[in-house]
């Protein structure tokens, strides 16, 4: 913003940071993790409610409940793993799935308009708990050699290249894919989440000056961008739930 705070108040970090709501001792409590809270409550209580009484012929809420926890089952984890061997998977995809999407839906919500998902720390939690379980399911299935030849993509038919294919697997299974995984879904909502300031913002900026033709198309790319974030939202939990049975499906693939 210029010195006579007539300049367009361009979006940028300062949009990702919030003051802190309540402190206590060192711990800061913000708006973010408000968020956060409140979509873990959300997923928690909107699942109990469905099933904690089903019925065999389901209520509405049940029947929506079904309907979003069967289009995960089997429309991701059945598609990757295959019914028999992705059923005990089930549960853990189901609660990133949609705990990944209402933390995306925020952006869109009246007075929430924010996207947890794009404060990185919580995309890193949640693919490290994919990257923990992928780690000891390949552990538990392989043991140790086959542990190593798994992340290593270990074939001896590749011959005199072996050594370097095995270092690059390697680095690429333990060290790249955790954050790939993570930043994949930050980078789309913080981008998604900047854009849709910058066209709020303008609207009404140029709403305030004569250009209030050029305020009409913002406001129409406003528009245009929310219904985009939304499907991008969903596109992303679908992302990274398929990324995370995908290298579940690895870790239980047999060696070769």
């Amino acid at each position: 913003m210029s010195d006579n705070g007539c300049g367009f108040p361009a979006p940028g970090l300062h949009s990702f940071l919030f003051k802190p709501i309540v402190t206590v001792g060192g711990f800061e409590f913000n708006k973010v993790m408000l968020l956060a809270l409140i979509t873990t409550l959300l997923v928690v209580t909107f699942f109990t409610l469905a099933f904690g009484k089903a019925k065999v012929v389901p209520g509405k809420l049940q029947m929506v409940g079904e309907a979003g926890y069967d289009f995960v089952r089997r429309g991701i984890v059945y598609e990757t793993l295959g019914k028999r061997e992705g059923e005990k998977y089930v549960p853990l995809m189901v609660s990133l799935f949609f705990f990944i999407w209402i933390m995306n839906i925020w952006s869109v919500i009246p007075l929430a308009q924010f996207p947890v998902s794009s404060i990185i720390a919580f995309p890193m939690v949640l693919a490290g708990i994919v990257y923990i379980v992928w780690v000891s399911l390949t552990f538990k299935k392989h043991g140790f050699v086959g542990f190593f030849k798994n992340v290593t993509g270990y074939d001896k038919s590749l011959g005199p290249v072996l050594p370097l294919v095995m270092v690059i697997e390697f680095f690429s299974n333990l060290l790249v894919r955790p954050f790939t995984h993570a930043v994949r879904l930050f980078a789309n909502m913080f981008a998604g989440h900047l854009m849709l300031v910058m066209f709020t913002v303008a609207s009404w900026y140029l709403l305030n000056s004569w250009m209030i033709p050029a305020a009409g198309i913002s406001f129409v790319m406003t528009v245009v961008m929310i219904l985009f974030e939304l499907f991008v939202q969903a596109v992303q939990a679908y992302v990274f739930v398929l990324l995370a049975c995908s290298y579940i499906q690895g870790a239980l693939a047999e060696n070769h």
